[in-house]
């Protein structure tokens, strides 16, 4: 356990800035490049918890490489390079404050709303008399704020326009580019046999054009259902097996920890902590179809410094 990466304190040559967020760790060199390394922290209900996951950032940056790449042609993005296990490097941008969360099953938060009683979310209708994990006639966008710290809010697309927070054309945009994203991402689920749930998408401006940022597709950021069974599943009232984050949310809600005041964060035994660094292993096999190869983990800092200074001499030259 004591190889994960929970920090990094790095000084690169012409970092102008650092950002430390809930998982990732961005420096900012010569204002026109961002190194991000993706830690193995872990967040849930926008708490990041006491212990890091072995490899989890890997598998983070090594999908979210993969879906970058593969859905360049629908929208360009920040990547430039991978030059390690866990970090990729990539243009800055001016990010959106809004994120684009879009929703091709009822499940979730939408389904913790949904039997509340409340049958609009983010000023979207959902229909009466749907189970727990049905597909939507078709994928709903149900964006939220992006908070730099706290929680990050639901929020409607009329209140993003009206309160200026993004354009109505450039949202448009946004909403376009969300469709297509998922589709993509949906298609390639499938011939692996598996279900694209839900995800979420940013975004940002890099010379007034909008390109995709951050991660993408990953089970920090997304839901997988295994197709297999899965309408079974849905007719019995079952729970879906699934590939994501829920069910480290679902330990969290059975220990008594939603990230409200006075809530204690269970204990995380070594057991636990295995068992949730193999759950993101088996997720980055499922969708990758590529065995996970573990980067040796003996000097983790030290090999980080040195792949990411070897990428920025080539920048520079």
């Amino acid at each position: 356990m004591s190889n994960a990466i929970v920090k990094s304190t790095f000084s690169f040559p012409g970092q102008t800035a650092v950002y430390k967020g809930k998982v990732r760790d961005v420096y900012t060199i010569d204002n026109k490049y961002m190194v991000m390394v993706v830690s193995d922290r872990i967040s849930a209900f926008d708490v990041v918890l006491p212990k890091g996951i072995p490899y989890k950032g890997q598998v983070l940056n090594q999908i979210a490489a993969t879906f970058l790449d593969a859905t360049s042609d629908i929208v360009p993005n920040w990547k430039l390079a991978t030059p390690d296990p866990t970090v990729t490097v990539g243009l800055k941008a001016e990010p959106f404050a809004v994120e684009m969360v879009i929703r091709g099953y009822l499940t979730g938060h939408a389904w913790r709303e949904y039997s509340a009683g409340k049958r609009t979310l983010c000023g979207v209708s959902m229909p009466d008399g749907m189970k727990e994990n049905q597909k939507f006639s078709k994928p709903i966008i149900t964006p939220t704020t992006k908070a730099s710290v706290g929680h990050d809010e639901d929020i409607s697309r009329e209140d993003i326009i009206k309160n200026g927070i993004v354009s109505e054309q450039l949202y448009t945009q946004l909403e376009d580019y969300t469709n297509k994203l998922f589709e993509r991402g949906s298609q390639i689920a499938a011939k692996m046999g598996l279900i694209l749930v839900d995800t979420k998408y940013e975004f940002g401006m890099i010379d007034n054009k909008i390109v995709l940022i951050d991660e993408i597709h990953t089970p920090d950021s997304s839901r997988y259902f295994y197709a297999q069974g899965y309408e079974e599943r849905l007719l019995k009232g079952e729970n879906q097996k699934q590939l994501s984050k829920e069910f480290v949310r679902q330990w969290l809600i059975e220990n008594g920890f939603q990230g409200k005041d006075g809530q204690t964060i269970p204990e995380m035994t070594d057991e636990y902590i295995n068992q949730v660094s193999e759950r993101y292993i088996e997720l980055f096999e499922s969708i990758t179809g590529k065995s996970f190869e573990k980067a040796d983990t003996t000097n983790v800092t030290q090999r980080i410094e040195k792949n990411v200074l070897e990428y920025l001499k080539t920048l520079k030259s």
